[in-house]
């Protein structure tokens, strides 16, 4: 009680309710905008840094926001090649650029594809989404790596004509699988580095990062 009455009270020597003058401890700016809140830019002086980091950084975000960024825009930049190269064989395997290839049948493996990847996404979403954010920095890792192996799997799957289908399934598979756990420990993550109840900054501007690694990546 007594440290809720110096709130309100301002203290020794000014502050009080009735001061026209704003108490810096509370953050207020000569403008009188609420603690915490940064103050509003205009377009044309807003800082080019703005586009990719979260308003106010560093001091909006935790200490570790920055070297997490930066290793995660590596792991984006390798999964972007990867990601290139994976899917060429898949439209290599299903017969982009085969004239005996059949549309019909080019059709009905990749709808079995996406079938089998939306039944995996609602299973392991209901088996383990209560355990995503308890253990965020283990699925976080395993969604990485599963992420690689499903990749190398559609590499690989032109090469064995007759398990392509099977093969195409199991990686679209993993990489449901993948987009749960990381989608969901992402989540945690991004609650960690917000400091200033900016939470879809930092998210925006991480998908920002984000889209940026995957088109040089391209």
């Amino acid at each position: 009680t007594g440290a809720c009455g110096g709130r309100l009270g301002g203290g020794a020597g000014g502050g009080s309710l009735g001061s026209s003058q704003p108490d810096p401890k509370d953050g207020m700016a000569a403008e009188g905008r609420p603690p915490g809140r940064l103050p509003h830019l205009s377009p044309a002086s807003r800082p080019w840094s703005t586009v990719f980091l979260p308003q106010g950084f560093p001091d909006s975000v935790s200490p570790d926001y920055l070297p997490y960024q930066l290793w995660d825009s590596v792991q984006a930049f390798a999964s972007s090649l990867a990601g290139s190269l994976a899917t060429h064989a898949v439209l290599l395997g299903i017969g982009v650029g085969n004239a005996e290839a059949s549309v019909s049948a080019a059709t009905a493996t990749w709808l079995v594809k996406d079938s089998a990847g939306m039944l995996g996404r609602i299973i392991f979403a209901w088996w383990k989404g209560t355990k995503l954010d308890c253990n965020a920095k283990q699925w976080r890792l395993f969604a990485d790596i599963l992420n690689d192996v499903a990749m190398f799997l559609e590499i690989m799957a032109p090469i064995y004509p007759m398990f392509f289908t099977m093969i195409v399934c199991t990686s679209n598979l993993a990489k449901c699988i993948v987009s749960v756990a990381g989608g969901a420990t992402r989540a945690a993550l991004t609650m960690h580095q917000a400091r200033r109840n900016n939470m879809a900054d930092v998210s925006a501007k991480d998908s920002s990062q984000e889209t940026l690694v995957n088109l040089a990546g391209l």
